[in-house]
């Protein structure tokens, strides 16, 4: 393999530079020339490519986003779209291609090496590298960004609870992680919140208003020390935040009519692409260093179709998945696998996501102790 480009798409993710920068070096070192592709898709087939090279991404492991940037590209769901880019890739003589997103990302690059669609043209290899905040990706224990912004979450709840323990106050705090509600289930352990509300549930409307009203109401029952009430909602959860306050807020004034409207009245909190940005923490840099290690190596290897995992959270049969030879922690799955479990993920129908659901009802009266 003489010639790889590098892509980023989809939604920026904190460490997708560190796997920009590993897949550089190791590419280079391996013998082959490395382009990057601006602007994801778009920038494909606008013929956006830069060389890389050692130079171009020595300084990069600490930044967030990504330096070739990123961009939606809708109409990438037209063969003929796809075509063009095929023919992009021909010109440029690109052998293998390594793509670092999400969902939509890698579902794109399927489509693009399918060989159904290529036919006699020039064949096409690609691995996938797992890069999304929200960690709903399927076959993989974690997913470049997520630990960054899960740092982001607890460390902006540690200071909301600091007012909020000051004012005795309830602080809503919505966390982005579209429809995958894992953020807000592992910062509301990391914060020691008193619930989270995350879409796997599948809790109705007026189920949801009454949990929330419970428990502002059993810790307010407690001593003065510990009245403050912190609840994580994700933002896949299908009510929107203001109107969540506003039912909220009415229910506990006919719970408890003769309060101050003041000690009752909720307040919120949306952090929305705060939770996106910012430096990558240390494991966020070893991990898209790791992963795009195993991308590189088995994309030059000969191995396509596939995706770079960090340690999946099921037994994978030997069809799926094997482990790379390039890192003990790291997998080789099948990309036809991963967005299968992926949408079983987001559906609610797979164990792993049966499980979370689960053991969050398991542990939501421990929260109230």
């Amino acid at each position: 393999m003489k010639r790889i480009a590098i892509l980023t798409s989809g939604g920026d993710a904190p460490g997708m530079n560190a796997a920009v920068r590993a897949a550089t070096l190791i590419g280079r070192a391996l013998g082959a020339d490395v382009l990057g592709v601006e602007r994801g898709y778009k920038g494909m087939l606008e013929d956006a490519f830069v060389d890389l090279g050692p130079h171009d991404v020595q300084g990069i492991l600490r930044e967030g986003g990504t330096i070739l940037g990123s961009a939606r590209c809708k109409e990438f769901h037209e063969r003929a779209v796809r075509d063009r880019a095929r023919a992009v890739l021909a010109k440029r003589e690109i052998d293998g291609l390594v793509v670092i997103g999400g969902n939509g990302s890698l579902t794109g690059a399927q489509y693009l090496a399918a060989p159904a669609e290529i036919g006699s043209g020039r064949p096409l290899k690609f691995i996938g590298i797992p890069a999304s905040i929200d960690n709903d990706l399927g076959l993989t224990g974690l997913s470049i960004g997520v630990d960054t912004a899960m740092n982001t979450i607890v460390e902006a709840c540690d200071k909301i609870a600091d007012t909020a323990t000051a004012h005795d106050r309830t602080f809503i705090v919505e966390v982005m992680g579209r429809d995958c509600g894992y953020l807000a289930m592992t910062s509301a352990i990391a914060v020691g919140a008193d619930l989270a509300l995350f879409p796997e549930a599948g809790k109705p409307e007026d189920e949801i208003v009454e949990q929330i009203v419970e428990t502002v109401l059993a810790i307010r029952s407690k001593q003065r020390r510990a009245r403050k009430v912190i609840i994580i909602k994700a933002e896949g959860v299908n009510l929107a935040v203001d109107r969540l306050k506003s039912l909220v807020d009415a229910r506990l004034r006919e719970r408890v009519p003769d309060a101050e409207p003041a000690a009752i009245e909720t307040r919120v909190t949306v952090l929305g692409h705060v939770v996106r940005g910012g430096r990558p923490s240390a494991f966020d840099r070893l991990l898209g260093s790791r992963l795009a290690n195993v991308a590189v190596r088995s994309l030059i290897a000969g191995q396509s179709h596939k995706m770079a995992a960090w340690m999946p959270p099921v037994e994978l049969p030997e069809e799926v998945g094997m482990r790379s030879p390039y890192d003990p922690y790291c997998w080789l799955v099948d990309l036809g696998a991963v967005l299968a479990e992926t949408e079983n993920l987001l559906k609610g129908r797979s164990p792993l996501a049966r499980w979370r659901a689960g053991a969050f009802d398991q542990i939501e009266d421990a929260l109230l102790l």
